[in-house]
């Protein structure tokens, strides 16, 4: 049988280039490897969007359309939403008694989310307890591969770790240990310079923008702040645009010798740019045009998410009852 992989994205907004290098591209190449299971994780996106839900609402449509553009085959993955799948919860609840409040409050990525978004204070006891459902999220299907950034690392280790306490505590084999599939060595930074690129943050390039979206964007990235000439030796690390260089362009000759010229002080911003725009427009350029076409298919998209709800369900059931017979409470 073949492995089974399961990722997602929360639904609040439009999926962009750092979602594109550090999941997007890996299901893409491993849908026809693996079976595939695709979250679209609108309850988790209500915890703090919860006084908004027609966003969450719309960003789902917004996700499918992304899913489709980038080249995710909904027959060969099955694309779900979190909401329809009652079982998650469930099993959320029994994998709550397996950790604890302080556990959760030492977790990097939670503590970060948490710092971002100004809860550091007052904290919603939903978005608190997310990373015990993004488990529920994986187990629900047992998957045994997580494609995910960087960041989202700790999420992984911590499902691993409350499979194993269950499992280990009744003495049975029911929950599998997921592992964590990296896209990239590192997080792709906002043209901002921050180091992560976030929707909140308005540092993004989104996969659906505009060829000109895109150029005014690429226009505005960081580059060397000291750097007040063209003809000043300029740096490469932390640079950019030239970390895009190195995800987009094809031609790394070209990259190369912009390198060493833009460290020898012979090429000005604008031309390592213009030649980033190309790069990135090569590779953007097709999944736009895919977008557009999308656009015309989300009734068709949502009904496919729906069918693939039905059949996370009925797996997710098989793994409840499972769960259940452990802790002798099924009846």
């Amino acid at each position: 049988m073949k492995k089974r992989i399961l990722t997602g994205d929360r639904p609040t907004g439009k999926l962009h280039i750092g979602h594109y290098f550090g999941s997007l591209q890996n299901r893409v190449k491993l849908q026809d490897e693996y079976e595939q299971f695709i979250l679209v994780a609108n309850v988790q996106a209500l915890t703090d969007n919860f006084d908004n839900p027609g966003k969450v609402r719309e960003s789902i449509l917004e996700l499918l359309c992304d899913y489709y553009a980038v080249g995710i085959d909904f027959e060969k993955s099955t694309v779900f939403i979190q909401s329809e799948v009652k079982q998650i919860h469930e099993i959320f609840v029994y994998l709550s008694n397996f950790v604890t409040v302080q556990q959760i409050s030492h977790n990097p990525t939670i503590k970060t989310e948490l710092a971002q978004k100004g809860m550091e204070e007052s904290t919603p006891l939903g978005f608190f307890m997310y990373p015990v459902h993004q488990a529920g999220d994986i187990l629900a299907v047992n998957a045994d591969l997580v494609p995910v950034g960087k960041d989202q690392a700790p999420m992984v280790e911590s499902c691993r770790d409350l499979a194993r306490k269950f499992n280990d505590t009744y003495g049975v084999k029911v929950l599998h240990e997921p592992q964590a599939l990296f896209g990239v060595e590192k997080n792709v930074p906002g043209i901002d310079g921050n180091a992560k690129m976030g929707k909140s943050l308005n540092n993004c390039i989104y996969l659906s923008d505009s060829e000109e979206e895109l150029k005014a964007k690429v226009m505005k990235v960081y580059t060397d702040p000291k750097r007040i000439h063209a003809t000043d030796p300029g740096t490469i690390e932390g640079n950019v645009a030239f970390v895009y260089h190195d995800l987009f362009n094809e031609n790394k000759e070209e990259v190369e010798e912009l390198k060493k010229r833009y460290m020898a002080g012979t090429v000005g911003d604008v031309e390592v740019k213009e030649k980033l725009f190309v790069a990135m427009n090569k590779v953007l350029g097709p999944i736009r045009e895919k977008r557009r076409e999308a656009e015309g298919l989300k009734d068709d998209l949502l009904k496919r998410a729906l069918v693939g709800s039905k059949k996370v369900s009925e797996i997710a059931e098989g793994i409840v009852d499972q769960m259940k017979e452990a802790m002798k409470i099924k009846f």
